[in-house]
């Protein structure tokens, strides 16, 4: 059989290979970002690696015209440092003693009162926590008790007023006419109905302050509440 011209021969496979290579496209257009990300990484590797390669030929080529130092700054041996200063020893005697807390000053009446506070603070404070019971409310007109007998204003002046230096004051209550009103009421937490009744009556009869006999009356009354319910609680309780 006599063979095909070479023309037509090349012509065929030309044709051949053409279609093969547009049925592999498809396959070709799917991998082609991978492709050219990889040539692209391939290609600054090496521009990275010819860097690389001139700067270590220039470190050569300058590196023979600095001179070399003989001991680098970071070649550092104990034996080159100075010897550590030893330290001075003071003798004891030299060493002054410690100051003590006062330091010599003798505190002041006004700073030890300022360190202790005022003695009647803490009696204005006890008159502002029983508020709630009226006791230190503003003054109101009292009114004698039934029984009580009444004395009369202008023979109050004929009673003779006892001084707290010779009168331990009603009820044991020492110094009663000096008291103020906070202080006596710091006072009555610690006496009986009856001890209060006495200074009641005292102070009608001599100085028959308002407020005075007004705290001491409601005071005497809330006591009797107090005694009253203590009595119903154990009447209930048997």
């Amino acid at each position: 059989m006599k063979p095909f011209p070479l023309p037509l021969r090349v012509a065929a496979g030309l044709a051949v290979s053409t279609a093969e290579r547009v049925r592999e496209l498809p396959r070709q257009l799917a991998g082609l970002p991978v492709t050219v990300v990889s040539q692209v990484l391939q290609a600054s590797m090496r521009v990275q690696q010819h860097v690389t390669e001139l700067a270590i030929k220039g470190d050569n080529a300058l590196s023979s015209l600095r001179p070399v130092e003989d001991t680098p700054s970071w070649a550092t041996f104990d034996e080159d440092l100075d010897a550590a200063p030893q330290p001075s020893r003071t003798p004891v005697a030299d060493v002054p003693e410690p100051r003590s807390e006062i330091n010599g000053h003798v505190p002041s009446v006004a700073e030890l009162e300022a360190e202790l506070g005022d003695p009647w603070a803490e009696e204005e404070r006890a008159l502002a926590e029983d508020h709630a019971e009226g006791e230190n409310d503003a003054p109101e007109e009292t009114k004698p008790k039934p029984g009580t007998p009444k004395i009369d204003k202008k023979a109050k002046s004929d009673i003779p007023r006892t001084s707290a230096a010779g009168y331990d004051g009603p009820a044991g209550l020492t110094g009663y006419d000096q008291l103020t009103l906070p202080q006596l009421r710091a006072r009555l937490r610690q006496l009986s109905i009856p001890q209060l009744e006495t200074i009641l009556e005292y102070e009608r009869a001599n100085a028959d302050r308002s407020s005075f006999t007004g705290m001491l009356s409601r005071r005497i009354a809330n006591a009797r509440k107090a005694e009253q319910a203590g009595e119903d609680g154990q009447e209930n309780g048997q």
